[in-house]
């Protein structure tokens, strides 16, 4: 099997905690939660909690206005932070031989809601709607038009962890030689679809998600995008952080609960700590899926506390971004990314930010304090899970090759 390194050159990312990098690693590393907030028209009877993207969202130039949902106005936005990156792995490398693999759920959901209330006062669709841009392969099919590129391209959809699980697919790609480069992510955007579907499960909180507490009581839905450049050289972009490990399984325990045990979910960690040849005292930070669901946060704290019995700092950020859905592993990755990177040159560790209250039923973690830092010497890895619906588990870990 080919085993070749792939790189994660170029980073793109929006969210509640803002656009680009610098902005985002700021608010991150300082665990700001100001992005979440009350706001009412997602429910129709009370304010929902949402992490909004804090940019606004212009409508795409007219030469895609064809695309023009608020998803792919998110993807966008990404996209232009590394355009300069595109373009050159376009002079490098061609552009049928570049590839886009992204992870969504909701695509362009938001415009069928608001096509469907058209229909249903005025009794026709508006002018401006366009199905297939509701179709969950649109944002692929949007951003490979975007950057000109004619590479494989489609979407991967498998609730929250879509996005992670483009990371794999797209270093088979390479590692196959079908592409010499992808561009890979997630995305996702509000729609009332999620917020009421995820209240209807008694899964949301108004207040701010509170995970690992013995008060949490949900999630609160967010949005973003982040996209990678991804190849196998190491000194294309900004840098040689390399995808070192995957490891995926799935349990199919229940369509929307998670295996009490947590089988499936270690699996997964016990894979990606294989794939990437290390064991589990190497890894100095893992991003922890952290719903602050009931059983979610059981189960994963039991799951950590058997794959690192001495201890690894560990956080989940969806207090700063909210649960960005397929959007979600993509973005903690990039969150690892991040704190591997020059944009963190104080080696502070994304904070858990928490009531503080633990749960005395819950395996004591080793939750990052603010301020907390990691050892720079060695050559420091961090871990990041994501968990969905029908027991679909990935884990990542990141690092330089030295």
């Amino acid at each position: 099997m080919n085993k070749a390194l792939v790189y994660l050159n170029a980073l793109g990312l929006v969210n509640a905690l803002g656009q680009g990098k610098a902005e985002v690693a700021a608010r991150l590393f300082a665990g700001d939660v100001n992005g979440l907030a009350l706001e009412p028209g997602w429910l129709h009877d009370r304010p929902a909690r949402v992490g909004r993207a804090r940019v606004a969202l212009p409508h795409l130039p007219t030469p895609w206005a064809a695309h023009d949902t608020r998803n792919n106005r998110l993807l966008w936005l990404a996209a232009m932070e590394i355009m300069p990156d595109i373009e050159a792995a376009k002079q490098r490398y061609g552009a049928a031989r570049i590839g886009v693999v992204l992870g969504t759920s909701t695509s362009g959901i938001a415009e069928g809601e608001g096509a469907l209330a058209h229909w249903l006062t005025q009794h026709t669709l508006p002018a401006d709607y366009a199905y297939t841009e509701q179709e969950l392969g649109a944002p692929a099919a949007f951003l490979s038009a975007l950057c000109e590129v004619s590479g494989p391209s489609y979407v991967i959809s498998t609730a929250c962890t879509s996005s992670a699980k483009a990371f794999a697919a797209a270093r088979r790609l390479l590692r196959a030689q079908v592409c010499d480069a992808v561009l890979v992510g997630g995305v996702d955007s509000l729609c009332r679809l999620t917020v009421t579907g995820f209240t209807a499960l008694e899964s949301t909180s108004a207040d701010l998600t509170n995970p690992m507490s013995a008060n949490r009581n949900g999630i609160n839905i967010g949005e973003g995008a982040a996209l990678f450049l991804m190849t196998r050289e190491a000194d294309v972009g900004e840098g040689d952080i390399a995808l070192l490990g995957v490891g995926e399984s799935s349990d199919a325990y229940h369509m929307s609960s998670p295996d009490p045990q947590g089988i499936g979910a270690e699996l997964a960690l016990r894979a990606a700590l294989a794939d990437a040849e290390i064991s589990a005292a190497q890894i100095a930070y893992l991003n922890l899926h952290g719903t602050a669901t009931v059983k979610n946060d059981a189960m994963e704290s039991a799951v950590v506390a058997r794959v690192f019995p001495n201890g690894v700092p560990c956080s989940s950020t969806k207090p700063l971004t909210g649960h960005t859905l397929g959007a979600a592993g993509a973005t903690e990755a990039a969150f690892c990314w991040l704190t591997l990177s020059g944009y963190n040159n104080d080696h502070r560790l994304p904070p858990h930010v928490w009531d503080g209250q633990a749960d005395a039923d819950l395996p004591v973690l080793d939750l990052v304090r603010p301020g907390q830092t990691f050892k720079t010497d060695g050559n420091p890895l961090m871990m990041s899970n994501s968990f969905a619906f029908g027991g679909n588990n990935i884990s990542l870990i990141l690092g330089s090759k030295k």
